[in-house]
């Protein structure tokens, strides 16, 4: 129950279902989050192997989840687990620290974890007045509200254009400017009545989730992580090892289903002598996955999430 308190996991048979655990295997989970994906990678693996897992997370809380859960505690006092507690675009340094040449199967699921839009003191939710941090690592970094404070009008229209697809983008960046000109932005109801003017009461909540988004992407640097993470799972991945991925926005689907297309975030595609396309991954399933409808039930959180799951490419590895 305390597990499910900080985070229900998304999709979590059919995103470990397309790792095809192996009981020698070593695997990631690039976000531990609630730990719980983690926990049923590790019953998969069982007892008789010599297969590990190493689970990646930034945040402090995160981290605290791991006694929380007999099985998992006990894998880590045997070795079987080891929990990373850094962001995961440093996959591929700390892969190399432990001695690990290549992954059977990595898992990334880039949702934000419930945990943090619950949590009344951190600033990811617009339904909570409290100061705007955002940072999942709060040990590092600038602020959101550093942000608003300091970038210039135009580098605030882009962020809010770019990661919150918001087509008033630069008239809030200038709402932004006025008011911080007049007083400072420091929390999440300054920042809310600095730019309600710009939201139509019917899509006011829709718009205002678009708005947090797109200031906790810059702020956490998520799209240049997941950019680096990919590019790491590429090399780190050994021939015949399975990617698997839950996204929740346009923005990171897009550069998930590029990089297991093409290779590159950008989608290029480069072709051989026949045409054909030169890819590292073999799409697992060319159709996307999304959750059934009694876990939208349970869970609404999950009702934006898309699995993509591919395969090392064995005549690339």
């Amino acid at each position: 129950m305390e597990e499910q308190a900080y985070h229900i996991p998304v999709l979590l048979e059919e995103s470990v279902d397309g790792l095809n655990i192996s009981p020698d295997g070593v695997y990631v989970d690039a976000t531990f989050g609630g730990g719980g994906h983690s926990s049923e990678m590790v019953r998969r693996m069982g007892n008789g192997g010599n297969g590990r897992l190493f689970s990646f997370d930034q945040d402090a809380d995160a981290e605290r989840n791991v006694q929380s859960s007999p099985l998992l505690a006990e894998a880590q006092r045997t070795g079987r687990f080891v929990f990373v507690r850094s962001n995961f675009r440093y996959l591929k340094n700390w892969m190399r620290y432990h001695d690990v040449g290549h992954v059977d199967g990595l898992l990334a699921d880039l949702g934000v974890s419930s945990h943090h839009f619950d949590d009344e003191t951190r600033g990811f939710s617009f339904r909570f007045d409290s100061p705007l941090d955002m940072r999942m690592n709060t040990r590092a970094g600038i602020t959101a509200a550093e942000v608003l404070d300091t970038y210039d009008e135009a580098r605030l229209a882009d962020i809010f254009y770019l990661y919150g697809e918001l087509k008033a983008a630069r008239k809030i960046a200038a709402a932004i400017v006025r008011t911080r000109q007049q007083q400072p932005i420091r929390t999440t109801q300054d920042f809310m009545q600095a730019v309600e003017p710009f939201f139509k009461r019917e899509r006011e909540k829709k718009d205002m989730a678009k708005l947090f988004q797109a200031l906790r992407i810059e702020v956490n640097h998520e799209m240049d992580a997941l950019r680096e993470l990919l590019q790491a799972a590429t090399e780190v991945l050994a021939p015949g090892g399975r990617l698997s991925v839950i996204t929740y926005h346009s923005l990171e689907d897009r550069m998930v289903k590029n990089f297991m297309k093409t290779g590159n975030a950008e989608g290029r595609r480069c072709t051989d002598f026949y045409g054909r396309v030169q890819t590292p991954y073999r799409m697992v399933n060319n159709k996307v996955i999304v959750p059934a409808e009694e876990e939208l039930t349970a869970n609404p959180r999950s009702r934006s999430a898309k699995l993509r799951i591919a395969e090392r490419c064995v005549e690339n590895g």
